[in-house]
């Protein structure tokens, strides 16, 4: 059998691994969860030994499912969630849980590392609290007996990778999310390591997403039930493997992702950074490309939220609403349920609601909520144009793609046509393989990162057009008003 490769998506609940052909066509997938720990206010953790658990769970199955292609995988991409802090010592052990990418704590430690002199120039980007750097800043603090012991700080991406080959490797696109990457120089920095207390040698050895890594350790060969001759390539962060899985490589692609946080990615051919407007630039998994975005903290997890609240599924709350735009809700949503990034980089500010009256119903704050996490993420696009990005549509992916109803709110909202893919695999996992597919076959990133078939387009709603731009202006003037009812 032709050789095949496999695409591992490390999310924040669970992994998913997908097989494919060297054609990238789809044979099978593979799953397994775990949960997030939140030991105190602010703090969001996880077990690196679950990852494992998982890995093994995920593989095991495939390999069950699709014996014969499963013998013949001839390589393996990982692509993970981003930021998180996985503290390895001398003998390769992890030393404490991964300090996620969603844990604010080190919020004191970002502001004081984003007021360095030139680390914005630098970095390219704001150090948000999130970010891995600020993690180990409040590590040296509150746990300088774990602090001293750290031999390596590894993504998670990078962990699982370690993994499976015994090699401390980690690629551009997640190192980017760090604090510690010159992103136009492609490499770390010395000085900016040294502005949190880090050394050079704490930090994975740096390759391109698409380029091979390591191979298999032999023992994890043999436990996986794979060649030894295994390569795995460097992998990617989950929002650049996204990208990879959607095909949006060049500058004018870019894709708006409704998940638990909501993403607004714009692929960049050149280095563009703009650290003030908390837009995110980062190296893309391919060589001499780069990608911006803007993230908001919660999307599909605002509605979620109100979802346990009310009792009523988040599928049923939504089909409530009808199938046709009848312009803004009264009522008004501000999704700031845990802080917010792009384009206020504050992890203090909250949500809430305004406008409730004794007439408000559910439907009503459905919409709201809705409608507000589209003007969250209009900020984000306004925010990416400021950088000379300006995609002219956008492909519409993530569990929130679900609701018809949002993605025309959506729409009119950004003022820009939303492409929605046919039904099937586009995300990290499948962005993961592909890299996998460049690395060993040395194919051409665009000629195995192509673009899916579009099943419809949604256009902005012209004859409403104007009163959500409006409804938008509203929305954008009152962050500080919502901030001083903290």
């Amino acid at each position: 059998m032709d050789a095949c490769f496999l695409g591992i998506d490390l999310g924040t609940s669970g992994l998913r691994a997908l097989l494919v052909t060297k054609s990238g066509e789809i044979l099978g997938e593979g799953e397994a969860h775990y949960s997030v720990s939140n030991p105190a206010n602010g703090f969001s953790e996880q077990d690196p030994a679950d990852w494992i658990s998982a890995c093994q769970v995920a593989l095991g199955a495939l390999r069950q499912a699709f014996p014969e292609a499963y013998r013949s995988v001839a390589g393996i991409g990982v692509a993970g969630h981003m930021h998180g802090a996985t503290l390895i010592d001398a003998d390769g052990a992890v030393l404490r849980p991964c300090i996620l990418w969603n844990d604010t704590r080190s919020h004191a430690e970002a502001a004081a590392l984003d007021a360095v002199e030139n680390l914005r120039a630098l970095s390219g980007n704001i150090v948000f609290p999130g970010f891995t750097a600020p993690k180990l800043m409040w590590v040296a603090r509150h746990e300088p007996e774990i602090f001293a012991k750290i031999k390596r700080v590894l993504l998670p991406a990078a962990y699982l990778s370690f993994w499976l080959t015994g090699e401390a490797v980690a690629d551009l696109s997640d190192s980017a999310g760090t604090a510690w990457l010159d992103v136009g120089a492609r490499d770390w920095s010395p000085a900016l390591l040294a502005a949190s207390g880090m050394k050079l040698d704490q930090m994975p050895r740096l390759v391109e997403g698409c380029a091979c890594a390591a191979k298999l350790h032999p023992a994890r060969a043999a436990e996986l039930h794979l060649s030894p001759a295994v390569q795995v390539v460097g992998g990617a962060g989950d929002n650049a493997a996204a990208a990879c899985g959607v095909g949006a490589l060049d500058e004018g692609d870019g894709f708006v992702s409704l998940g638990t946080s909501g993403v607004l990615l714009a692929a960049r051919d050149g280095y563009a950074p703009l650290p003030a407007s908390a837009v995110h630039t980062f190296c893309h998994a391919v060589p001499d490309r780069w990608y911006q975005m803007g993230v908001i903290l919660s999307a599909t997890d605002s509605l979620n939220w109100l979802s346990n609240i009310t009792g009523c599924s988040p599928a049923k709350m939504t089909q409530a609403l009808g199938k046709t735009l009848t312009g803004p809700s009264d009522v008004k949503f501000y999704p700031y349920l845990s802080g917010e990034r792009t384009p206020h980089n504050d992890a203090q500010i909250r949500g809430g609601f305004a406008g409730i009256g004794h007439r408000t119903s559910q439907q009503d704050m459905t919409q709201a909520v809705l409608e507000g996490v589209s003007f969250a993420l209009r900020d984000c696009l306004e925010a990416l144009r400021k950088t000379g990005a300006n995609p002219q549509s956008l492909l519409a992916i993530g569990g929130g793609t679900a609701s018809d109803f949002w993605l025309q709110t959506l729409a009119t909202v950004l003022n820009v046509p939303l492409d929605l893919p046919k039904s099937g695999e586009f995300g990290a996992a499948l962005g993961a393989a592909r890299l996998a597919i460049v690395g060993i076959t040395t194919q051409a990133p665009e000629q195995v990162m192509t673009k899916p078939e579009i099943a419809h387009r949604i256009l902005p709603n012209a004859a409403l057009q104007t009163e959500y731009e409006k409804a938008y202006r509203h929305f954008a003037t009152r962050f500080e008003y919502v901030k001083e009812l903290q």
